[in-house]
């Protein structure tokens, strides 16, 4: 299906669910792909007027997504680049000392990393087993947090870290909460966007109806949050490895 704006257009997926009821859901991918989803039993004309009517929102969307991939360079691992964490860039400074501890800090607004050797592939490694630990750390926390506050969770799920190449989270049919540990790299109400969705399976395993309700009942503004957390994936995972 073809959606346009002025000179632009683009060619859209759409995908009929009987998951989905009511008005369509469009989604806009940080590749810039564009997926609608409408109800099983809607026509494609009513379909292609409802998308039309919100292409402005499209574009506005997709061109910003499209930006965000170009400024995606892969990290080079040396002093000045910047590195996100809860959201926030940071400047990486490299100290090389055989004398000094090697660990990372952070401190005012900069990660320093210290190595006897700092190669390209030890600076690597010693940032990346950092935010592993700060991503176990954090993301355990925030789901014991959020799930203090749901009536359907009388304890915490169980919690695995999973490195994912195009998700964010997911519940297995028993109920453990897989979270990718990328996401530490995220601003903190993304972070809880992206627990909450998976906290809702617990109690609604599809996308339907009553699931986006529950999502919305606990957070109003998720859908802002999904936009800036799939906006600045590429940011966030450029060279991650």
């Amino acid at each position: 299906m073809i959606v346009r704006y002025g000179d632009q257009e683009v060619s859209c997926l759409v995908r009929q669910t009987a998951a989905v009821t009511g008005r369509i859901r469009i989604h806009v991918y940080p590749n810039g792909d564009v997926e609608i989803e409408a109800p099983k039993d809607k026509e494609v004309e009513h379909i292609r007027a409802a998308a039309q009517r919100r292409a402005r929102w499209i574009f506005q969307h997709r061109n910003a997504a499209i930006a965000a991939r170009r400024m995606a360079l892969p990290r080079e691992y040396i002093s000045g680049e910047t590195h996100f964490y809860l959201g926030r860039r940071h400047k990486l400074i490299i100290h090389e000392s055989k004398s000094q501890r090697s660990g990372v800090k952070l401190l005012r607004g900069k990660l320093e990393v210290s190595l006897p050797v700092a190669d390209r592939a030890a600076v690597r490694r010693r940032l990346n087993a950092w935010y592993s630990d700060r991503a176990t750390e954090y993301l355990s926390k925030k789901v014991g947090e959020i799930s203090e506050r749901l009536s359907w969770i009388s304890a915490p799920p169980p919690l695995k870290l999973m490195r994912m190449r195009t998700q964010w989270g997911s519940c297995s049919p028993e109920g453990v909460i897989y979270l990718n540990p990328t996401l530490i790299r995220a601003p903190r109400h993304c972070i809880e966007y992206v627990i909450l969705h998976e906290l809702c399976h617990l109690i609604e395993h599809n996308h339907s109806k009553r699931f986006f309700d529950l999502l919305t009942k606990h957070m109003l503004d998720w859908q802002s949050a999904k936009w800036e957390l799939d906006s600045l994936a590429e940011l966030i995972l450029a060279g991650n490895e």
